[in-house]
């Protein structure tokens, strides 16, 4: 099966964990012997976090492969492949690291299985720099359920920064092939709706406050739709640790869905956090895009794999969507064209057509 090794440069364009995640997930799904060099090499703490060892390991335990160099701080590893496995499968990160993220490189790999799988995710599920679980079960999920396959995210336990502790068990069936997307008809926002979240020993109140902000800085711009986001204390037994924040979703009249979402840290007030959530709604409302700029990144190789043409419409392209299109195209040699929107109500806005040719990859056990 090992062909000549792949080389991946993990310091170019996002260089950091997402090339990571992109291309062992590319590599486990097409039987590629990868070496990736210079991980994470501009970062403050250069190398493997304990979050991108437990993805690394996880995927190296999906398809039984090996792998060299995969220690906390290393910057070069190598990863062979071999087959793809069903069943279950366990990463924890031991601390906040984010299992959204966990979720993200290996669902990819486990729809190409021979028989179902089950995720046992452990980590932060409200956590920065990545996705909130939330994000995951509401925005993410019914739109990649569009390529033709549908996954169950059970969330046994929420946890935060720093101690994480939380756990989210992921069931899903293996699929032929993926069909391809087309997510370019925005249509209106007919609903916005969402949560804001205290764990812990956060007073109900901050709930209430980013709510309450974070309605009134939407009313500004969008005033004939009602805006309901639920205050919500989490159960003590299915939060670890305190946290607060807040999600807020708008859904259109053509099924697509746009997000905002925001953590409370220490010291900032709760209205600060809800109207920084609203805010970066309102800023992925205004693009005329059909997707937000969290879910772009995420569809690219779910499209690189599918069969046939999928065609996004976005904001502005970034980075992170930039990396992971010139990791699908030098892997699996899929083929991507990014062109400004030609539609005249997209004249104004900077709205762009991702397109992209798929690899129509098949399930060799099905």
């Amino acid at each position: 099966m090992a062909g000549p090794r792949v080389e991946v440069d993990g310091g170019i364009m996002e260089g950091g964990g997402q090339i990571l995640r992109v291309s062992t997930a590319l590599s486990c799904l097409l039987g590629l012997p990868l070496r990736v060099q210079k991980i994470r090499a501009g970062r403050s703490t250069p190398g493997l976090r304990p979050q991108h060892l437990s993805g690394l390991e996880m995927i190296r335990d999906l398809c039984d492969g090996q792998l060299e160099g995969a220690e906390i701080g290393s910057t070069e590893i190598t990863f062979t492949p071999e087959k793809i496995k069903g069943g279950v499968h366990t990463a924890d990160t031991k601390t906040a690291g984010s299992v959204c993220l966990l979720m993200q490189v290996s669902m990819p790999c486990v729809l190409f299985a021979a028989c179902p799988s089950e995720l046992r995710l452990k980590g932060g599920t409200n956590a920065e720099m990545a996705p909130q679980i939330d994000y995951t079960a509401m925005v993410f999920k019914p739109i990649v359920e569009k390529f033709g396959f549908t996954f169950n995210c059970d969330i046994k336990m929420r946890g935060y920064y720093p101690k994480g502790g939380g756990e989210v068990i992921v069931r899903m069936s293996p699929v032929k092939q993926l069909n391809p997307i087309n997510l370019t008809d925005r249509g209106c926002v007919t609903k916005i709706y969402g949560r804001a979240f205290v764990a812990g020993v956060l007073p109900f109140k901050v709930a209430k406050d980013m709510a309450a902000a974070a309605v009134r800085c939407i009313r500004k711009e969008i005033r004939d739709l009602y805006v309901n986001i639920q205050p919500v204390q989490e159960p003590k037994d299915q939060a670890f640790g305190n946290g607060n924040g807040i999600i807020i979703i708008a859904e259109t009249s053509t099924g697509c869905l746009f997000a905002g979402s925001s953590l409370g840290k220490r010291g900032v007030n709760a209205d600060k956090v809800g109207i920084e959530a609203a805010e970066m709604l309102l800023a992925n409302l205004r693009h005329g895009g059909a997707v937000d700029e969290y879910l772009q990144d995420q569809l690219i190789i779910f499209m690189a794999l599918a069969s046939g043409i999928s065609r996004i419409k976005t904001g502005p392209v970034t980075l992170h969507t930039q990396t992971a299109i010139h990791f699908a195209e030098q892997l699996a040699k899929a083929k991507f064209t990014v062109k400004k929107s030609e539609d005249e109500e997209d004249a104004s806005k900077d709205t762009y057509i991702i397109e992209c040719r798929g690899i129509g990859m098949t399930n060799p056990n099905l």
